[in-house]
């Protein structure tokens, strides 16, 4: 949950803890709370005799901690703004863990409590000390910028990432990054002189840069490096080539540039599951001739060959079947050829989507949707009578008569057609045409009356 400094000013604009994508109150539970140690002890009581350990750690901004010292045991607690010695001066920072952790964190750091890097608490900040921190935390994005310009018109071959003030603001820490070797004695001079503070240059690798602005990845998750990951392990080539993936430096890269750090998370998996696989330069000899590897895929366990001579096909075999032949081989006997092995590979199903639990199909917004208005339109047409048509359709009750005054009809209007059309003559019939079938019923009435007569 946010806390209150993420929230909005009077005209809308965000108002944020400018910490760089990390919280700097510490109460968000992200960036800053990176690698952040429940206390899990503080409710427990000490053995009787023993003294609680006097070592707090401080959180500082972009979740940068150190140790220090309580020499004059002063009642601190998780959470609290402390002013500790700095280098020259003072600093402010948060309290983010104390008590008995502290030793654990100390021994995974390799920090020993008699160490110089362990310094001292002066007093709990005071409102006093707070505000003077807050003005400097709000010089750190216009320094930053005119840090830049310095930087550009000196023509120095490096970048400025970030720029940390400390709590007295009489000193500024601008980290930056670069491929080679920088003289920044003059940039020292003149960020002095601009700034009237003093000045302490320190590099940093292009992860620790992203770590520190943060971002958001390809995954749509926000940066491993800025969240929860601290030590970054080396990450070469060579995790791709065992998960199979395309050796395309636009997909394996991350923000920083470099590999992706994620490409180690799942390559233990890989390896392990890579163990009964053959090596991938071993041929296999058969009858028709030998063939050499395509691809594999490593949890299905099946593997694609083809010959040699015959690239354009591919065999796909089973993990079971490939080491059968290599061992054929070792045997110094050929194999049978690839197609017999494919035959007997089977292959499942792949199962699409299943109508469950009253569920609709996946792709039925796909097709495009035909218009109602145009199928009404044409329904109407089908349905409208034709003027002047004979209403020959039989209906479902009467029983169907030959064809022959059906015919002999067509050909009277067919004769009539012509001669209009001869003599040059159009004529419409506006009445409806009587029925052939009530003419025919008409003659044979009178028929009948004549024979009664």
């Amino acid at each position: 949950m946010a806390c209150g400094s993420c929230g909005t000013t009077e005209n809308g604009v965000p108002r944020g803890c400018k910490s760089n994508g990390n919280c700097g109150t510490g109460t968000c539970g992200s960036g800053s709370n990176k690698l952040a140690v429940f206390d899990w002890l503080s409710n427990m009581t000490l053995p009787s005799g023993q003294e609680r350990f006097n070592i707090f750690e401080v959180r500082f901004k972009n979740g940068r901690k150190h140790f220090y010292k309580n020499p004059d045991n002063l009642p601190i607690t998780m959470g609290d703004i402390v002013a500790v010695e700095g280098n020259p001066g003072h600093d402010i920072g948060t309290v983010s863990l104390a008590g008995e952790l502290v030793k654990v964190q100390m021994k995974k750091r390799e920090v020993s409590s008699d160490s110089e890097d362990v310094k001292k608490i002066y007093r709990k900040a005071t409102q006093k000390d707070i505000d003077i921190w807050q003005k400097a935390r709000a010089r750190e994005e216009e320094t930053q910028r005119r840090g830049r310009e310095i930087l550009g018109r000196l023509g120095l071959q490096m970048k400025l990432s970030d720029v940390e003030f400390q709590g007295d603001g009489n000193k500024a820490t601008f980290y930056y990054t670069a491929d080679a070797r920088v003289d920044f004695r003059q940039l020292i001079r003149d960020l002095a002189s601009a700034f009237s503070i003093r000045v302490e240059m320190k590099q940093v690798g292009a992860r620790q840069e992203a770590a520190r602005l943060g971002g958001v990845g390809s995954c749509g998750r926000e940066l491993c490096c800025s969240t929860w990951l601290t030590d970054f392990r080396k990450v070469t080539t060579s995790a791709a080539r065992y998960q199979q993936l395309s050796l395309n430096p636009l997909k394996l890269a991350g923000q920083c540039g470099k590999l992706k750090c994620c490409l180690n998370f799942e390559l233990d998996t890989y390896l392990d599951a890579l163990k009964p696989f053959p090596k991938q330069d071993v041929v296999l000899k058969t009858e028709k001739g030998e063939a050499v590897f395509v691809k594999m895929d490593i949890f299905k366990n099946h593997l694609w060959y083809t010959y040699k001579e015959e690239r354009f096909k591919w065999f796909r075999l089973t993990l079971e079947q490939v080491l059968e032949i290599i061992e054929l081989n070792k045997n110094n006997e050929k194999s049978a050829t690839l197609e017999e092995y494919e035959s007997d590979v089977v292959i499942p199903e792949k199962v699409d989507f299943e109508d469950a639990v009253g569920q609709d199909s996946l792709t039925r917004f796909d097709a495009p949707k035909k218009s109602k208005r145009n199928r009404n339109n044409r329904n109407k047409r089908k349905k409208k009578p034709v003027v002047g048509a004979n209403n020959n359709q039989q209906k479902p009750n009467q029983k169907r008569k030959p064809q022959g005054n059906k015919q002999s009809n067509q050909q009277k209007i067919k004769q009539k057609g012509n001669q209009s059309t001869q003599k040059g003559e159009v004529k419409k019939n506006n009445k409806p045409r009587r029925n052939n079938r009530n003419r025919n019923n008409n003659n044979n009435q009178n028929g009948n009356n004549s024979e009664k007569k």
